[in-house]
């Protein structure tokens, strides 16, 4: 680059950094994929990659396209599309120590597709969701498209500088010239919609909030009621000093739930309101049990299926529809309904649509509620599968519901898209599933559980 084009190039760096960047994009690579180092230097220039063996799968049009679609996105989404022989022995686990980029990798192997990403970019939850959701997608073009806008929608960091085409080091004094000229010239049109965005992002989360009112509003009522069915006085015959405390807590549970509802302006702030009322229903159950001269209960999670139900007794063993089973803290009554086939009786929140679905069916704007009833650690195992856990997966989710859910999201802050090189950590590179069944592309133990 001439000492013009430096110059020039330093002026407009800030507007650079201020607006955007601007992608150069390149065709994804040609060359015969006769090994991992070649899929990898393939990556290098470009996110997509075609075997040749497997050009049937995926037209160059679509490639091309394709690979478009995520250095628009700007981020660090990686595709191979390669034959059914190719080999399959820790297939991922070399790609990416040979790539060296933390990122999001998938691949579909013949016709069988998978993924995996570092946890910094794509959290295991979130991977397994896109995996299960786009995995059994026959048709390639339309299952690697499917992949890449979810994983482009989610994945945190930013593309590798490889990607950039050109690059700074061949950009003459000309183009630089026009690059900073179109962006003075976006400057107004990116300002105005900036603050677009701003307004509806501000009116949905008045809207999501004024959803939750509604659910937030019956919480409180049926714990009121609980409040007068225990009909308790202070000064009652029995009553002690310990029973007294836990009547006070619950009282002061139910007042602050009702204060913390009204001052709440965003959906986050939901979560102390069930916070409270969680706390309360357990000082209630405390001065129950010395009331009646019984053990003291153990601090459980509330009912899973509905908060409403109380303290959980038991856990037990539940599946969603079409998800895996997992455990889930129950009441006594749902308890009984599962151990006889029954269903058990569901939380219903009103959808977009208008119907009634259980909370873990429904929209965004119900994970702050249930996060304060189940805590940040317990809530991601519960959820998992379901449509709620796979929209609290995404990292775009802590920006407009707030975080500290748990394991939802990667580590927060990272930037993504750097070369990891010898540090990488195959401990932390994770998701997805099995293509079908038998480890790394049924052959080797990379899948289903980590490394």
């Amino acid at each position: 680059m001439s000492i013009g084009a430096k110059r020039i190039f330093v002026a407009l760096s800030g507007l650079l950094v201020s607006l955007g960047a601007v992608s150069f994009t390149a065709a994804p690579g040609a060359a015969a994929a006769t090994s991992v180092p070649a899929v990898a230097d393939a990556w290098e220039k470009s996110p997509v990659y075609v075997d040749p063996a497997a050009s049937d799968q995926l037209s160059g049009v679509e490639a091309n396209a394709l690979a478009d679609k995520i250095k628009d996105a700007d981020k660090p989404v990686f595709v191979a599309v390669l034959p059914a022989d190719f080999p399959r022995q820790d297939l991922f686990q070399k790609l990416r120590t040979e790539t060296g980029v933390t990122g999001v990798y998938g691949i579909r192997l013949g016709d069988k597709f998978d993924a995996k990403a570092d946890r910094q970019v794509l959290s295991n939850a979130a991977v397994s969701n896109i995996v299960t959701t786009y995995g059994g997608v026959a048709d390639t073009n339309t299952q690697l498209n499917a992949f890449v806008d979810q994983a482009v929608k989610d994945a945190r960091g930013t593309a590798p500088a490889s990607w950039g085409g050109s690059g700074s080091d061949n950009a003459s004094t000309g183009a630089l010239i026009g690059v900073g000229a179109v962006l003075v010239a976006g400057g107004a049109v990116t300002y105005a919609v900036v603050r677009r965005n701003r307004r509806r992002k501000a009116e949905e989360q008045r809207a999501a909030l004024e959803k939750l009112r509604v659910v937030v509003d019956e919480d409180i009522t049926a714990y009121g009621e609980e409040l007068d069915r225990l009909d308790f006085h202070p000064a009652e015959a029995g009553a002690d000093d310990a029973m007294r405390a836990d009547y006070e807590r619950a009282l002061d549970s139910y007042e602050n739930a009702k204060s913390f509802m009204a001052a709440a302006e965003r959906p986050e702030q939901v979560r102390a309101v069930t916070q409270s009322l969680e706390d309360g229903r357990f000082s209630l159950a405390l001065l129950a049990a010395r009331r009646e001269g019984r053990p003291l209960p153990e601090r459980r999670a509330p009912c899973f299926f509905d908060p409403r139900h109380g303290p959980s007794v038991k856990d037990a063993q539940w599946a969603p529809p079409g998800g895996a089973e997992r455990t889930v803290p129950v009441c006594l009554a749902d308890a009984t309904r599962l151990a006889d086939g029954d269903e058990p009786m569901s939380r219903t929140v009103a959808t977009d649509s208008g119907e009634r679905r259980p909370y873990w069916e429904a929209g965004p704007a119900y994970g702050p509620w249930a996060g304060g009833y189940f805590g940040g650690g317990l809530l991601p195992g519960l959820l998992v599968g379901t449509m709620l856990g796979g929209m609290m997966a995404s990292p775009a989710y802590a920006a407009d519901y707030g975080s500290g859910y748990g394991d939802f999201g990667g580590g927060a802050g990272y930037d993504g898209g750097d070369y990891s090189g010898s540090d990488f950590d195959p401990g932390d590179f994770g998701g997805g599933g099995d293509f079908g069944g038998g480890g790394d592309f049924g052959g080797g133990g990379d899948f289903g559980g980590g490394f």
